[in-house]
């Protein structure tokens, strides 16, 4: 099985040595991505735009390899704090149509430049 890194400019670079995504066959694995806003380099402040910004950045990883949210069939939330999830929900779900995509949804202790959100996903593309 042939291996292809997804790169764009769209959404921040990697803050290591991981890709933004990797093509595997027919699927593809997106890293988790934070509230960077890739034009300045800076996390952006509060819930409701650090949740738009992820779902951009992941969006245009998926728009580079061919692919967006109805191609998704696996998100997985980590929050910083879970009394977030309802602000978060509403937001992912303005992004999703039915049928929505399998998920898991996780409050862990501490995330990249203590944001209050990063997601990730893996989907389908030809």
């Amino acid at each position: 099985m042939v291996r292809k890194e997804i790169h764009t400019k769209e959404a921040p670079a990697a803050i290591g040595p991981y890709s933004q995504a990797i093509q595997a066959g027919d699927f593809l694995f997106v890293s988790g991505q934070i509230p960077v806003d890739p034009k300045t380099g800076e996390v952006v402040e509060g819930i409701e735009k650090q949740t738009e910004q992820v779902l951009k950045n992941l969006q245009a990883i998926l728009q580079e390899a061919g692919a967006d949210f109805s191609s998704v069939v696996k998100f997985t939330i980590y929050l910083s704090d879970m009394e977030n999830f309802a602000t978060v929900n509403e937001i992912y779900g303005s992004f999703l149509t039915k049928p929505y995509p399998a998920r898991a949804t996780v409050e862990v202790s501490r995330l990249p430049k203590d944001v209050l959100v990063e997601m990730d996903v893996i989907a389908l593309v030809k």
